[in-house]
């Protein structure tokens, strides 16, 4: 798997926001990726070092749709933590 196949997206929310003033850095990634193929691949794609990295499976939520209940799919995010000082710029605004 290369870096691209890897992290699917950032996640941009008001947590993930605030979180980004404590060095972490929230993406979507690959459901079989592990935490060192995340961490080669933030490190490959934004040239910053990574400290830490936490993982979550997120359970699909149920949505109807009419009367059909449909269920969203599964993913999975990582929390990346980087060393004093380094920042990924895709983040901060234009």
């Amino acid at each position: 798997m290369n870096s691209f196949d890897i992290l699917r997206r950032p996640i941009v929310t008001e947590k993930s926001t605030l979180l980004q003033e404590q060095g972490r850095y929230a993406f979507e990634v690959a459901v079989r990726a592990t935490k060192h193929d995340i961490k080669r691949a933030v490190e490959a794609a934004f040239n910053v070092k990574v400290v830490k990295v936490n993982t979550m499976n997120m359970k699909g939520k149920p949505k109807r749709f009419g009367p059909r209940l449909v269920m969203q799919k599964s993913w999975k995010k990582a929390i990346v933590i980087l060393a004093p000082g380094e920042t990924i710029t895709i983040f901060e605004g234009v």
